[in-house]
């Protein structure tokens, strides 16, 4: 059974459970400044999580394409990825623990055949505020006596070790969900509740403790010796924070979570999910590059994880319009790239291989995901042009390091991060050119100019995302509060799909970027600037109120529903945009502002073009031209 195979089994499944299915989002989130990229399959669920009415109904179910930019150098071991797809399915205030426990035990071992004596799972222990999750140790112990096996549940396995249990009790460490964390860091009105992991066993052979530091420790599901990998999360929002503590939601969810590659590994009863079927062309591919075999030694085990990981995430992300670049998102598939081509070096490739092994993952997924082949000449040419780019940045930095060396016969920290900062220069490349000569870098020297340096753009950022524009010109503030009349505009005309993807505002003109899957006709382009122009005309009153999630939300306003938001404090900014004499709502938005006072104040608004950015993504480019 192949991972195409897994995820077709999944979806279908949960078809039969009365489910709808729905595509994955991208993985660049719409309508939110404030998140780089999408990191699980919840995010794009959240407004329904939080009470909103989803247009396919109360039962969904999901394949989401996630990236998470925090895990590039975990990669290298046998279960991280920073690309990855997760199954997902999801009850809004409908089926609870007993549907959602029993099917996911029907899926596991009767759609996957997975044996039922290598499944463990865990379960919230309870604190002060919320009971012991008992129904759900009650559920999952009928469902394992139906197969024949006793399930014990025990608990303070983290620090006695398994005690023969196969149901094990966690804090709200391990057994909690919401997006604020534990239970002590939620907001008020933030809604959680306790779930229930799933993990598979690869047998007491495959852990390493007896070989690591975790030979003198005891043993349990949650432990990291390589032993057991979680499989799934079963959670059971049921709660909301209040100020008296917790209470229960009007309507108690399901939102369920899977790895499809940690599935995949468990169905292939191999801890190492870099061999399940989506990796092996690729893996082939670099194998005939290297002249070696994957498991010939450590270092090119870990250097081919690098690059299929990194190769197959970058290829996804420039589908999804992300092309490699110093800033936001595209600084993180630069990163990709060169990383995959560093470690390409150190498993002996001297011949371009980037764009190569891309096409594997292209013609691997293209059969799920169409828009890979659509897109497959614009993916490669990204992917080799930022190949060469790389390859002479390593030339120059190699001399820019010579020269550095030369002068004082040594290269400091500071020395370290300017070849890095400036050059684009690797640490790791550095350190090893230090060595040869007899050498060691202060690392602990870069890594304080470093993160001066991740201060410094995390304050810029911050700025950003409060709503901060390059200039606060007065054309400037103009375009800007255009781009709320064209957003709305854009969503008359073309539907509610339209949400905006991105801007730049110069004073001289703006370039708005929104989801829509194809070209605007000329007749659309001339609506929208008519609709536009009538609002200006209407001269609609400007204004902003702070309110809370829930407040924006129930008022219908864009933009409000995604994770981060909650960084920037407890009320966010909405404006509107109201008609002086009907006292009609036309726009209602999040934003930071700053706007002009009333919309007559614009000018005229001509769209100068339209045009694609990505697949499913366009562009406006349009100019305030002063009314004679």
């Amino acid at each position: 059974m192949n991972t195409h195979d897994i995820r077709e089994k999944y979806l279908s499944f949960f078809k039969t459970k009365k489910h709808e299915i729905i595509a994955s989002s991208s993985l660049v989130p719409e309508n939110d400044p404030t998140t780089l990229f999408t990191g699980s399959g919840m995010q794009p669920m959240v407004p329904y999580l939080l009470g909103g009415d989803h247009p396919k109904g109360v039962r969904i179910v999901d394949s989401q394409k996630c990236f998470r930019s925090q895990d590039i150098e975990e990669v290298g071991d046998n279960r991280h990825t920073t690309f990855f797809e997760m199954l997902g399915n999801w009850s809004l205030g409908d089926y609870f623990k007993e549907e959602q426990i029993t099917w996911m035990f029907e899926f596991l071992t009767q759609e996957l055949k997975i044996d039922p004596n290598r499944l463990y799972v865990s379960v919230f222990r309870g604190n002060d505020q919320i009971p012991k999750d008992s129904e759900s140790v009650e559920i999952w112990k009928r469902l394992f006596l139906g197969a024949g096996i006793e399930a014990p549940d025990v608990d303070f396995s983290e620090m006695n070790g398994m005690q023969g249990g196969r149901i094990f009790y966690y804090s709200e460490k391990k057994n909690w969900w919401s997006r604020s964390g534990v239970p002590d860091n939620m907001p008020i009105g933030e809604p959680g509740g306790p779930d229930s992991e799933m993990f598979f066993d690869f047998g007491e052979s495959l852990g390493l403790h007896e070989v690591s530091a975790f030979k003198d420790v005891p043993c349990h599901v949650n432990c990291d010796c390589g032993r057991f990998m979680e499989i799934g999360n079963n959670v059971f929002m049921e709660y909301k924070k209040t100020s008296e503590g917790f209470e229960k939601l009007p309507k108690s969810n399901v939102d369920f979570g899977g790895g499809l590659e940690r599935m995949a590994a468990a169905v292939n009863d191999n801890p190492d999910v870099f061999l399940i079927s989506v990796f092996a062309s690729a893996k082939k591919e670099l194998e005939l590059l290297s002249g070696k075999k994957y498991e010939e030694n450590s270092e090119m085990t870990k250097a081919t994880r690098v690059i299929l990981d990194h190769l197959r995430a970058a290829v996804f992300l420039i589908c999804d319009g992300v092309v490699p670049s110093n800033k936001d998102q595209g600084y993180f598939v630069r990163r990709l790239v060169r990383r995959a081509v560093r470690f390409g070096k150190k498993i002996s490739i001297q011949q371009s291989f980037v764009e190569g092994v891309g096409r594997t993952f292209v013609q691997e997924y293209q059969g799920v995901y169409p828009a890979l082949s659509e897109q497959c000449s614009q993916i490669c040419s990204e992917l080799s042009a930022e190949e060469g780019k790389f390859n002479k940045t390593l030339h120059k930095g190699e001399k820019e390091f010579e020269k550095m060396f030369n002068a004082k016969n040594s290269i400091s920290g500071e020395d370290a991060f300017i070849l890095y900062s400036t050059y684009g220069f690797p640490i790791e490349l550095t350190e090893e050119m230090a060595q040869e000569r007899g050498q060691v870098v202060d690392r602990e020297t870069f890594v304080r100019e470093f993160k001066k340096h991740q201060d410094l753009s995390r304050a810029g950022a911050d700025q950003k995302f409060s709503g901060g524009l390059s200039d606060h010109s007065d054309e400037t503030i103009k375009l800007h509060t255009a781009t709320h009349l064209l957003q709305k505009a854009l969503r008359i005309v073309l539907g509610e799909h339209v949400f905006q993807k991105g801007s730049n505002i110069q004073p001289e003109r703006l370039r708005f970027d929104f989801s829509h899957p194809e070209k605007m006709t000329p007749d659309q382009i001339q609506q929208v600037e008519n609709i536009v122009n009538e609002q200006i005309q209407a001269d609609l009153i400007v204004s902003f109120e702070n309110m809370t999630f829930d407040e924006a939300r129930v008022k219908g306003a864009i933009g409000i529903f995604q994770d981060k938001y909650k960084k920037l404090g407890d009320k966010i900014k909405v404006y509107s945009m109201v008609g002086q004499k009907d006292g009609q709502v036309f726009s209602l938005e999040v934003c930071g502002g700053p706007h002009v006072e009333h919309t007559g104040a614009l000018g005229h608004f001509r769209i100068l073009k339209e045009e694609s950015v990505s697949n499913g993504v366009r562009r406006i480019k349009a100019v305030l031209e002063k009314v004679s």
